[in-house]
């Protein structure tokens, strides 16, 4: 009770003028500034702690205002010295304060650890009247990273934000003095931003810490999580007073929001997924860390030049990124190369150091502020060769400097080389190493701050690993060498850590992204796990038995299925004298064997895990495989993409409690066929179809119809999700309608097909899918006898920040991938929440989707899972015959229609079998029933009271869809972690 009297008294203390005068917000919230202004780049890390200095600087300015009627930032040019003490080390700080004949009040006190993780344990502060003292009892020291201490909460009206944001824009944001231009305001609103979110940030830290919760770890090479800036302000219940602050500096918060570039960290639906997690284990107050690579140049930036696609590098770091804090002192030794001694000892060939970049990641309606933490390579003074550069060999002096910074210039590097597989390969270790010797170092500095010494044996209940697909596979293994290699643990002690804490997710079947790297290759660059892969490999094998009844070879075979190590062999583990392929380690097998749990992501997903990819696994460790369906945040992709019919939505709710749990949506079905409802649905739709037309004007400059229906397909392109099948319906469609007659065309629904995504650069049948789609939409949409019953769009540059206003305009999405072969999707869950109907097939989660919205509300077309198989081998047995419908259109392609024939493209479609040929993905087999269900959306359309009817059905029915749900569970099920709850 007594610190709650003293804090009160000083924040009193702080808000009063030296003549008894009330501060205004601006001028508290410049005290708070250099508080929080230095906390955001020197905070100790709470994660890689490593010793502890013996001297922490401290720095305080004063500031006071004169004058009662003074509104001014000026500070007070006369200052004198007084001191003030900070005691960790005994150590007395100095700090500025007012003349004398000014009481003065400090503004802000912020503690520098220097060291990696370095803790500020206890620390007392205290005003000595102009002298330095030291206080007389020592404080007790712990090493733990506490947050630092403010002198008041960041004032939060939209008065006090406009002062900070005008404090930025002078001298954070590079503005100039005569202009206050819309990238100078979203710099200075960043920084603006983030300091609210500083005190979260290190509240949680502070919480964790003390609290030494459970913690789950999730390592993933791809994060999308788009702009930041519109999630936070939300987030964090203040978007209101930021719109209200922007618009004193006549800017709107949508155009500041708008000038923020995307995060170049992913690529497609394993990124987002990614991100969406965080924010959901963020809202739900769980303790989960978040580990990935700060890719410089992203995936690629794509741009349609002479109807092809082209790729730059993206530009997302050109100017800076407000949102990430650079963590100098957490870093990291990665290791390559070398060799290992007769004793076990690794000596590294070449070592880079790992730097933390951390980002927040605010929760909705909560204190929680968890971190993604990012890891760098950067350019080493030690790597620049002097001597080289003075003679006259400038490339050569860069040339180590440029290697190491390879390593995290570019997302999934093209691997059709030697030196690209490599460079992937590092990528993925680098991952692991720095985030895993993180991992540790955090273990042991809570065990020794909580009881005071480390016990191994707790490691699992209190560290909880999830490898997000096959690229952090390495997990386990370097969890083994640090346990063994530099803990001191035995193998059996190690190997029981490492299976009760890793976890791993699996997200597709296809058989090239289940990955085998060359045991060569890994042995050159990480020499001392090829030893320790061996040995898991070696044990297993040798655990593995003969069922009841099974022979010698089928015994054989199963074990070669099941192994770690392919084409070795089978008793030394190393390249088999016999002819045999190269061998590889599968990482895929690898991350079965050290996981604790395997989920699939969708329940037909998992189903075809557990009977198909790993149903060996499967039969051996039943309880270790679990599904969990995948989800997308509510937030983002309902409540702030879709402003309009979130309004809609809580009005006939009578509550925004949707928000944080989407179930509540149920409740809008009772509601389906009420007229008054119908109509506000559709002026919220509307809305949203002229912001997207807005939108590919201004990107493709076509001009679409608002009253077409929006029919969109946006993902990676790939053969497998059929962006081929597509275009290939709006051709056939194309012809037909060219064929009408006026009195015929009268009857035509008039449609916008848009369709976006990024085609791998490599891949080379997928760019000729999107030269495709641009040359049909060039001719479509130039053909001035069919006007507007027909436009086609290639939507350029798909990213998180476009699909936040395509999928709100949308009326029609398309999820068409061939059955089995997607692991689950998540863009078909964000259609469905914002009231989209779904044609699609019984792949991924679309099956669940059907389940909750109703069969009558969804568009159902093609082969089954189950019914693949056999149409792939009747083709290889040449029963396949074309469908009418699909050769007329195939030739009508041909015919050079669209300005060539695209003979290369559809040859694949052609043929019965063999690489490239024989349509494996069934473009052909599923093509009439996929036409006809197209019609059988234009007749729905027609209706559009049961049109809109099914739009609410779909958006009442999407709960299960929310990412909060799947996050529960994972916690719940997997990873043991409980709400660790933040208070400020």
């Amino acid at each position: 009770r007594r610190k709650k009297i003293l804090s009160r008294r000083e924040r009193n203390r702080k808000r009063t003028r030296p003549n008894g005068t009330e501060r205004n917000g601006t001028e508290l919230n410049e005290m708070n500034r250099v508080a929080v202004k230095t906390r955001r780049t020197t905070r100790p890390a709470d994660a890689g702690g490593v010793k502890t200095t013996k001297r922490c600087i401290a720095r305080a300015m004063a500031k006071d205002s004169s004058s009662s009627s003074s509104r001014s930032n000026s500070k007070d040019s006369s200052l004198s010295r007084f001191n003030y003490v900070a005691e960790e080390a005994n150590v007395a700080v100095s700090a500025e304060k007012p003349a004398t004949g000014a009481s003065g009040s400090l503004v802000g006190v912020a503690i520098v650890a220097a060291a990696a993780g370095a803790a500020i344990g206890s620390f007392v502060q205290k005003k000595l009247g102009g002298s330095a003292e030291k206080s007389k009892a020592p404080v007790e020291q712990l090493e733990i990273p506490l947050a630092l201490p403010s002198v008041d909460r960041v004032p939060s009206d939209s008065e006090a934000i406009a002062g900070n944001i005008g404090y930025h824009a002078k001298y954070t944001a590079s503005t100039s003095p005569l202009k206050f231009s819309l990238p100078q305001a979203y710099l200075a609103t960043a920084q603006s931003v983030e300091e609210r979110l500083v005190e979260r940030w290190d509240a949680t830290y502070n919480s964790f810490e003390t609290g030494n919760p459970k913690t789950a770890y999730y390592l993933s090479m791809e994060y999308l999580h788009g702009r930041t800036l519109s999630n936070a302000v939300r987030n964090i219940g203040l978007d209101g007073e930021y719109e209200n602050a922007l618009l004193k500096f006549g800017h709107t918060l949508e155009e500041v929001v708008a000038e923020e570039k995307d995060a170049g960290l992913g690529n497609g639906g394993l990124g987002r997924l990614a991100s969406c997690f965080l924010d959901s284990s963020a809202t739900l107050d769980l303790p989960v860390w978040g580990y990935g690579l700060r890719y410089k140049y992203g995936l690629f930036k794509q741009k349609i030049e002479d109807g092809l696609q082209t790729e730059v590098a993206e530009d997302w770091l050109d100017k800076s990124n407000p949102w990430e804090v650079r963590r100098s002192q957490v870093t990291y030794p990665v290791k390559f190369s070398g060799k290992v001694g007769l004793n076990g000892k690794w000596v590294p060939g070449e070592e880079l150091s790992a730097t933390a970049y951390d980002v927040p990641i605010p929760g909705y309606d909560t204190a929680n502020t968890i971190s993604l933490r990012l890891w760098n390579v950067e350019s080493e003074s030690i790597r620049f060769d002097l001597n080289s550069f003075n003679s006259g060999e400038h490339l050569k002096a860069h040339k180590s400097q440029i290697s190491a910074e390879d390593l995290c210039s570019v997302l999934y590097p093209g691997d059709d080389s030697a030196e690209g597989k490599e460079l992937r390969l590092r990528q993925q270790y680098f991952l692991c190493s720095a985030s895993m010797q993180d991992i540790v170092a955090t273990f042991k500095r809570r065990q020794l701050a909580q009881v005071g010494k480390i016990s191994w044996s707790l490691f699992p209940e209190k560290v909880s690993v999830q490898m997000n697909d096959t690229h952090p596979a390495l997990s386990a293994p370097e969890l083994m060498r640090i346990l063994m290699d530099e803990e001191g643990l035995d193998w059996n002690s190690a190997w029981k850590i490492v299976t009760k804490s890793c976890n791993y997710t699996n997200h597709t079947i296809l058989p090239e992204a289940l990955e085998a790297w060359s045991l060569e290759v890994m042995e050159s660059l990480l020499p001392r796990h090829v030893e320790i892969i061996r040995r898991m490999d070696k044990s297993f094998r040798s655990s593995l038995k003969k069922l009841s009844g099974e022979s010698a070879d089928d015994f054989k075979a199963r074990l070669e299925n099941m192994a770690i190590l392919k084409n070795v062999d089978p008793v030394t583990l190393k390249k088999s004298e016999e002819p045999l392929p190269d061998p590889v380690v599968r990482m895929a097998n690898m991350s079965v064997i050290c996981a604790a749990h395997v989920n699939g992501v969708a329940a037909l997903h998992t189903d075809i895990v557990k009977a198909e990819t790993f149903n060996d696994y499967y039969n051996l460790w039943p309880e270790k495989f679990q599904n969990k369906t995948n989800g997308v945040t509510p937030r983002r992709w309902l409540a702030w993409c879709n402003p309009e019919l979130s309004k809609v939505i809580t009005k006939w709710l009578g509550t925004d409690e949707w928000i944080s749990d989407l179930t509540l949506l149920k409740g809008l079905e009772q509601h389906a066929e009420s007229p008054e409802l119908h109509a506000e649905w559709r002026e919220a739709k509307l809305a949203m179809k002229i912001r997207l037309a807005s939108y590919v004007k201004e990107k493709t400059g076509y001009d679409i119809p608002i009253s077409s229906m929006f029919d969109t397909q946006i993902k990676r392109i790939h053969e497998y999700k059929r962006q081929l099948l597509n275009i290939m319906a709006v051709v056939y469609r194309y012809k037909k309608i060219k064929a009408m007659s006026k009195v015929e065309r009268k009857d035509v629904v008039p449609k916008v097909v848009m369709i976006g995504g990024k085609a791998f650069a490599t891949y080379v049948q997928a760019k000729r899918i999107v030269q495709l789609i641009v040359a049909v939409a060039n001719k479509v949409n130039n053909d001035s006898d069919i006007g507007d019953l027909l436009k086609v769009v290639f939507i350029p540059n798909y990213n998180v920040s476009v699909a936040e206003v395509l999928i709100p305009g949308t009326d029609l999405c398309q999820q068409i991938s061939t059955a089995g072969m997607e692991a689950s999707g998540t863009s078909n869950m964000k259609f469905m929440m914002n009231g989209s109907l779904t044609i699609g097939t019984l792949d991924g989660a679309n099956v669940e989707i059907r389940a909750e919205a109703g069969a009558e509300h969804f568009f159902l077309f093609g082969a089954t899972a189950d019914e693949i198989p056999v149409i792939r081998s009747d083709r290889a047995a040449g029963k396949f015959v074309p469908d009418p419908l699909f050769a007329e259109t195939m030739d009508y392609i041909k015919s050079g229609i669209f300005g060539e024939s695209f003979e290369e493209l559809l040859g694949s479609l052609e043929g019965n079998e063999g690489f490239g040929r024989g349509d494996y993905f069934c473009v052909g087999h599923d093509f009439r029933s996929y036409v006809e269900q197209l019609d059988a959306v234009d007749e729905h359309w027609k209706d559009q009271d049961k049109w809109v009817t099914s739009s609410i059905i779909n958006t009442a029915n999407s709960g299960k869809f929310s990412s909060d749900r799947t996050i529960d569970q994972y916690a719940r099920e997997i990873w043991g972690v409980k709400p660790h709850s933040v208070s400020m």
